[in-house]
């Protein structure tokens, strides 16, 4: 299979998949438990990706300065600090270390 004939089959699959979701009834998505899961599971899709950007560079996982820059960011998103600033923050903080090390 080529990598073309894979990206479209992927396409295709995808597209589907969210066709079918506009054939769901509507008093199952109503439900409140259908709503939990759905919101669940963004946040573990999301964690996740998050994860795999984070741990993994090319097959093999490593551990370096970004883990302590997301640790940063962790910390200033408790104490509510404005986006750009955890952003700007976490990213100096890497740059730092990187530089350090």
């Amino acid at each position: 299979m080529t990598l073309w004939a894979g990206i479209i089959i992927a396409a295709v699959a995808v597209f589907s998949w969210k066709m079918l979701g506009f054939l769901v009834p509507n008093n199952v998505l109503d439900n409140p438990r259908v709503s939990k899961i759905a919101g669940l599971l963004t946040i573990a899709l999301l964690a996740a990706l998050t994860g795999v950007q984070m741990l993994t560079t090319g097959p093999e996982i490593v551990f370096d300065a970004r883990i302590p820059a997301l640790a940063l960011a962790a910390v200033l998103l408790r104490f509510r600090v404005p986006f750009v600033v955890m952003v700007a923050s976490a990213s100096a903080f890497a740059a730092l270390l990187r530089f350090l090390f």
